[in-house]
Order: C-alpha cells, then structure tokens, then sequence
C-alpha cells in the first residue's frame, strides 16, 4: 500500500492542473490519458488506476459523515455538516456540489483506464485483467456512494462526451443498485483473495472487499436474506481468511496496519500522504489545534456497563456520579473523558482535566478544560482518542490508514441479518456478539453469555454503535434503521459540566425533516448547466 501511495502522489503532482471541466459528469483526466501515447506501459496505466484509488474516498469524508450523525458535534465554526444538521441547507451547498464532482472525478479516472487499458504493449494479462476489476470495484463504490446520497443519479459505464454530460438524466436508484451489484458479482473471481497479494501491493481491493461492498448494498436496504447469505459466506472463508485482531485498541495503531481484521482501508503514508483531521478532535494540551468536533453524551450513553446491562438497566452498576468507571472496554479506547489517562508515542502518561473548575487540579493552566460554547476546548466535554497517530509529528499530520471494511462489520452485520430474519440463536451469537465483545475485553459471564430477551435489536444496534464509533458508518446506519428521523431531530446534549456540574450540557438544536433531508440535494450548480437533472424534494 506505502509503494502504492507513493507513485499516486508523484502522479497526482504532474496532473493536477489539467484537473478542470464545467461539468463534474466530465471532468478530467482528459487528453492526455486518453492519447495511445501515453498508454506505452504496465507502470503509466498503474499510475492511473492509482489515482482513481485515491479519489475513492478520502479522511475528509471518512470523518464528516461522523459529524452528521449524533455520534459527533461540532462546536465551531459554520460547516457544512453543521448547516446540514441545522435543516437550513439548500442546492447550492459546498458539502453537496463537492462530493457529487469527487465521486463522478473518480468515475472518469476509471473510465479512462478501462477504455485504454488494452492500448498497453506486452502486459502481463493477468495483471490487466486485475487491474481492470480493481476500477471496477472502484467505480461501483462511487455509484453507489453518489445513489446512497442524492438517489436517482446519472448512470453510464462508459467516458461521455461534454455534450452527454450536459443533458443525460438521472436513472433509477433501483438501476443504480442493480449494475453495482452486477458489477461486483462479475469481478469477485477475477481479484485476489486476502493474502495472496505481494508485499508491495497488500492493501489493494481483493475479493473479501468486493463481497463485503455487495453485503451492504443489500444491508442499507434492509435485504436481510442476502445480508445473511453474503456475510456467511465471508465468514466461511470463500473468499480469503479474515479474523479479529487481539486487540481492540490495537488494531487503529500504525504498527498493526493490514492486519487480518482490515479488508479494505484508506492508505497513508508519513511525510508522504498523510491526513489531518484529528488535530481539532484530540485533547488541546496533549497537541491539538482547537476542539472543532467532539463526542456527544448520547454516543457516551450507549456505551454497556462491563456486566452487559444498558446503563439504566436495573443492576447495572451505574453510577451517575461517577460514569466512567466498569465501562465497556472500547470506551476508553474511542472517548477522553474527565480524568482520562492519555498515552502519547512516547509512552507519557497526561492525565486529561476537563471538568469546570479543574484548573487548579491540573496545576497549571489548564486548555482542555470545558468552558462554554464556541471556545477553543471541547463543546461537549469530550475529545476523541480512536484514530489518534502516537507516531504523527506536531500538527498531526498522520500516515495512519483509515480503515474503510473490517471483519467484525462482517460479524455485526451477519448477526443483524439473523435476528431480522427472527434466526437469532445462541450459536449465531457465540459466531459474532460474544467473539467481538471478547475482542474489547469483556470478561464478566452477563456481557458474553447469550441474553435470549426481546430487546435483541436494540443489544445489536448498541453494539455495532459501540464497536463502530469513529468509522463514519453511522450515518447509513440510522438512515436505514429510520431512527435519524428522532436522533437528529431536538437538543443534544455534552457531559454534566452545566450550571455548576449538576446538569447535562444543552448543545445547538437539531433538526432533520423527514420529507427532504435522507437525501442530499442534486447540486444546483449542475442543474444549471444540465435542465435534465432533476431536483430532490424539498430542495
């Protein structure tokens, strides 16, 4: 993946300022990837199919979509996402005209490949032929991003003309979904399985990637019969050997990039392609820049109690006055919380004072400290530890990958699908809740053992929120569950640092109307250029 990264970026630096067109369904690459000329060599046409690998997805994304679910709020600034969860955005919005133009880049770039490919002289046909599915993976994720977001979208499978790009309709979500899945089908046996790739290029699209992207284009419509049928059969093996990696915190570490829970992440490098988000998550004391987004009392509250009861669950434990103590494991390896005990590279401990009046407790002053909205500390009373890079340098700046699949979604998904299908059993649950809570480090017989009640949806929904935090999945989930229409919709609430520690902390208020906002808007800017795309409603 590293030698990947690099050859996309040298790549990327002699093509960017060809990257222009008036319309995103057109944009380039253009005449110079489309010349014979430059398709002289395996290495030319990997420098392209590189690119299109890095315009698949990217950090920015990865964790915006966080911020649009109630995992997350942002304390600052006027975002996108924050207009977004405001309910007064409108078609002109950058978050919607910028990710339509990203995904439909990544489109041509593949395009480009796929019709040019076999311009190349004396290729290895293997690696051709590999090469071309891993474009088509690429691509069928992109389609389906952009039908996941806007709905109906311009489809085509081919490089369109301006002209084209410039009148062509949308099509059916239900087309849509149908050639993803088709093209996903076509290209499974023609990837490598996990494992079977070189050194050098560990990290590329492989058949369990194909399988799983399959699994949730059936999973966000609550397909429940080939969620189950599809994350069997990657359990089973079919398609390469996947397990959880011992360790939970662990497995979000440099050192343990490509392990064998990752099916597919984004790829960094040091120095190189790296990514900065986390600078405005991470505690201010211990290197970050300013609080810009931090976890909500709500996602905190969802975290079980190490017994496996719900924190107002009778016999709990719970103590309202003291909430961070017996929680689940990946509690502490996702959330800093008052009292929190960080770990940098260099294996210093920090103890983290967030509570008002802590100054003095901290003996010194004290930046992380909650102080109201709109400061630079934490609006919530919370900052984020997953994902944080103990090897980034100063202004975080990390080539830690991000990680876009993993085996236990597999787990979690497989166990959804059961218990819809009303399959849920004890040897489906010791097959994925039991291994995966005791992966977080589970030890008590009530968090492992088989609950066998009838709150089995909401056990599972709890779980992959728990298991899941931070890994911009969230948003699909709560749109598919039809619970976005309650969770983004009223007050969300930080730590009980209000009013001199006695009340929850009351953030902006959310709004999310039904009609209009589980879809994004079709960016007016391309309506205005194309009278064929209609809009959404609402918009």
């Amino acid at each position: 993946m590293k030698t990947k990264i690099i050859k996309y970026i040298s790549f990327i630096l002699i093509t960017t300022a060809i990257l222009s067109s008036c319309n995103d369904l057109d944009l380039a690459p253009t005449n110079r990837f489309t010349d014979a000329n430059y398709w002289t060599s395996t290495e030319k046409a990997a420098a392209v199919l590189n690119m299109a690998y890095g315009q698949m997805f990217n950090s920015n994304y990865f964790f915006a979509n966080e911020r649009l679910t109630d995992n997350l709020y942002e304390g600052r600034g006027n975002t996108n996402e924050k207009i977004i969860t405001s309910g007064q955005a409108d078609a002109a919005l950058g978050r919607f005209a910028g990710e339509w133009a990203d995904c439909y880049s990544g489109i041509k770039t593949c395009h480009i490949l796929l019709e040019n490919i076999d311009l190349v002289p004396n290729m290895d046909p293997a690696v051709k032929e590999r090469m071309k599915a891993e474009a088509r993976f690429i691509r069928a994720s992109l389609f389906f991003r952009l039908t996941n977001h806007y709905g109906d979208v311009p489809l085509f499978d081919y490089n369109i003309s301006r002209q084209e790009a410039n009148t062509i309709e949308r099509s059916p979500k239900a087309e849509v979904l149908e050639f993803v899945r088709n093209e996903l089908n076509s290209i499974v046996t023609l990837l490598p399985k996990k494992g079977e790739y070189s050194d050098k290029d560990k990290g590329r699209i492989t058949q369990g990637a194909a399988m799983m992207l399959l699994a949730r284009t059936y999973l966000y419509e609550n397909s429940w019969s080939e969620v189950a049928s599809i994350t069997q059969r990657i359990i089973n093996g079919e398609f390469g050997n996947y397990e959880l990696f011992p360790s939970y915190e662990g497995l979000f570490l440099p050192e343990n990039e490509l392990n064998d829970e990752v099916i597919l992440d984004l790829g960094y490098a040091l120095n190189l392609r790296t990514w900065m988000e986390m600078y405005d998550g991470i505690p201010i004391s211990v290197g970050g820049r300013i609080n810009a987004f931090a976890p909500t009392q709500e996602l905190v509250d969802d975290y079980i109690m190490r017994n496996g009861k719900a924190i107002h669950e009778d016999g709990s434990g719970y103590n309202e006055n003291d909430p961070y103590v017996n929680r689940d494991p990946r509690f502490g390896a996702t959330i800093v919380y008052h009292g929190y005990q960080w770990v940098d590279g260099s294996g210093k401990v920090s103890t983290i004072y967030i509570r008002p009046g802590s100054s003095a407790e901290a003996g010194a002053s004290n930046l992380d400290e909650y102080s109201g909205p709109g400061q630079n500390s934490t609006a919530t009373g919370y900052y984020i530890r997953k994902y944080f890079d103990p090897q980034a340098p100063e202004g975080m700046n990390a080539g830690l990958n991000l990680i876009l699949m993993r085996y236990a979604d597999v787990l979690l998904m497989y166990a959804e699908a059961k218990n819809e299908l009303g399959e849920m059993n004890e040897s489906v649950w010791n097959q994925t809740i039991r291994p995966i809570r005791v992966r977080a480090g589970f030890t008590d017989a009530g968090a492992l053992n088989y609950p066998g009640n009838d709150n089995m949806r909401e056990i599972i929904r709890r779980e992959r929120r728990s298991e899941l935090a931070i890994e911009g999945l969230r948003l699909f989930d709560i749109r598919r569950w039809g619970t976005i229409e309650t969770v983004m919709n009223g007050t969300p609430h930080g730590a009980k640092f209000a009013a001199n520690n006695t009340q929850y902390i009351e953030l902006e208020q959310r709004r999310f109307n039904p009609e209009r906002d589980y879809l994004f808007a079709i960016p007016q800017s391309q309506r205005d250029i194309n009278e064929n795309l209609t809009q959404n409603p609402g918009y």
